[in-house]
């Protein structure tokens, strides 16, 4: 079965999410919201004093649990 993703771009407060919320409820979907996901591991770096640059960080990154 092929796998479709669906990318939607555009500027802060055009409604983004709203749009692919419903998109993925259409079509039965799963809606990642890929913008939360690095907020929340930016979050995590700089508690933690680390560099958003540093090896670190990509650690963090592959260590993170979607839970």
């Amino acid at each position: 079965m092929n796998r479709l993703i669906i990318a939607i771009d555009g500027p802060v407060g055009s409604g983004k999410s709203t749009l692919a919320r419903r998109v993925a409820q259409l079509l039965g979907y799963v809606y990642l919201d890929t913008g939360a996901m690095y907020r929340a591991l930016a979050l995590k770096a700089l508690r933690r004093g680390i560099t958003l640059t540093d090896e670190a960080a990509a650690r963090i990154a592959r260590a993170a649990n979607a839970d």
